[in-house]
């Protein structure tokens, strides 16, 4: 049987009241994707509403797209996928050896206050099946809990996107929340890159977390051969 990974986006597209188009970071859906499928593993694509899940419209800057993201958008089967996610709450999570929630800033409007992705995050945890969050994923941990209440990423090695790098984007003032203060505030041992937009990838347990787009690509190798 092959091993199965679930991916989790966004539904969300919009940025706080900015006006701003949101939604998946594109190269954060499309590595990863064919890192799984590449590997032999079935991915299935999941998100709150179900159906098309945006990407993010600046993650189509010819600065940020890859040789994946054009494959992405010249393969049909990937393009329905993303067209088709379907509906978290009708997936059984359990069934999965593995989840990939790609970044994106509509992480932190949606997927941050669902308790099902949240649950989804504690019941895998728990039993030592590996979760890996990537950019502005991380987010989602914000209300995740362990079995004694105490807030998941306490005493854990986690990163995600830092405010240096969303200051450099000039996006901190439209968000709901700081990814890095929050991270810390609950307790995590908050891990970046010596630089900037450099690849950051780190392990805890079962919990993988990355920091930027350039960690797409290490992020889902790391989960890749937790699962081979």
């Amino acid at each position: 049987m092959a091993k199965r990974v679930l991916m989790i986006l966004t539904s969300h597209d919009l940025m706080g009241l900015s006006g701003k188009k949101t939604g998946n970071w594109f190269d954060e859906v499309a590595t990863p994707y064919y890192t799984f499928k590449e590997r032999g593993f079935e991915v299935v694509l999941a998100s709150p509403q179900g159906g098309a899940a945006p990407i993010d419209p600046f993650s189509f800057d010819k600065a940020f797209t890859t040789s994946n993201t054009e494959r992405f958008e010249n393969d049909p089967i990937a393009q329905r996928a993303l067209a088709n996610t379907l509906k978290l709450s009708e997936v059984n999570y359990h069934d999965f050896d593995g989840a990939f929630f790609p970044g994106g800033y509509g992480q932190l409007w949606d997927l941050a206050s669902n308790s099902l992705a949240i649950k989804l995050i504690q019941d895998m945890l728990e039993k030592e099946t590996p979760v890996a969050m990537v950019c502005h994923a991380p987010a989602i941990l914000r209300d995740a809990k362990k079995p004694n209440g105490e807030p998941l990423v306490k005493g854990r090695k986690v990163t995600g996107f830092t405010d240096a790098e969303d200051d450099e984007l000039d996006l901190s003032r439209h968000l709901l929340f700081s990814l890095e203060k929050m991270l810390i505030g609950n307790g995590g041992d908050f891990i970046r890159s010596g630089k900037n937009w450099n690849a950051n990838v780190v392990e805890d347990g079962a919990l993988i977390t990355g920091q930027n787009p350039a960690s797409a690509q290490p992020i889902a190798e790391v989960l890749a051969n937790r699962l081979s």
